[in-house]
């Protein structure tokens, strides 16, 4: 190969590296460009406080924060507006992002009643109807744990009562009224919602159809089993069974 031939191909070779690097170069500048703006921090609705589940969510509640734009949580906020008087459906860490998964679906939306979201998975929510004193004078509310107590003729012998407690430690989802017919006429009766799982929702829906219903309020710390056989008219009259009559010749 003759000298300028060899300079020739040299210059080449060179020409070509050189492309090579600065394409190389310049992809990696490109690449940290883009990192750089996926990096940069955009502006999402966050929780200004704890908010518990079933919250009406207030904007004082609310703010406005940075967050790193590749890791913004799905259904983010950008407003308060748009959060704003939205029903928690979940706890919501002070600071967390606010977003659709954790509210109440829009009115109209499909799954937008909050009771489902409320109710454990496995659990059912099932509502008995109560008077003012088996519901323990109105005194009971939401988070309230009560032990149940059915009264209902004896097995065997219909003349006789048992009174027994049937469900214990039994959490409470919700209050509220229905309006039933009593003499023809329109009264309203209260209502309360209980959290069972299906075993003791039966027992429960079986117990309201065969006698009356009892609710009584647990202290909020007490989670003890009660051990009871239930209550006759003998046991509460002479501390046993009714005494057996012996016929006499």
């Amino acid at each position: 190969m003759t000298r300028p031939k060899a300079v020739i191909l040299v210059s080449v070779f060179a020409l070509f590296f050189a492309a090579m690097a600065a394409w190389l170069a310049y992809s990696f500048l490109q690449q940290e460009v883009k990192s750089a703006k996926a990096a940069q921090p955009q502006r999402i609705v966050v929780a200004a406080v704890d908010i518990p589940i079933g919250t009406a969510i207030t904007p004082a509640q609310l703010k406005v924060a940075s967050w790193p734009k590749d890791s913004i949580p799905p259904g983010s906020a950008r407003g308060i507006e748009a959060v704003a008087n939205r029903v928690a459906i979940r706890p919501i860490t002070g600071g967390d992002a606010v977003t659709e998964a954790k509210l109440k679906p829009r009115s109209g939306a499909p799954g937008a009643g909050f009771m489902t979201y409320v109710v454990p998975q496995g659990h059912r929510a099932v509502t008995v109807a109560v008077n003012e004193v088996a519901g323990v004078a109105g005194f009971l509310t939401p988070s309230d744990r009560v032990d149940v107590i059915v009264t209902t003729p004896v097995p065997g012998n219909e003349k006789e009562n048992i009174s027994k407690i049937v469900l214990e430690n039994v959490p409470i989802l919700a209050t509220g009224q229905v309006t039933d017919q009593k003499e023809g006429k329109p009264v309203v009766v209260p209502t309360v919602t209980l959290d069972l799982v299906p075993d003791d929702a039966e027992k429960l829906v079986l117990s309201a159809s065969k006698g009356s219903l009892q609710l009584l309020l647990r202290n909020i710390s007490d989670s003890s089993h009660v051990d009871s056989k239930g209550a006759t008219i003998g046991k509460v009259l002479y501390g046993s069974a009714l005494p057996v009559k012996v016929a006499t010749l």
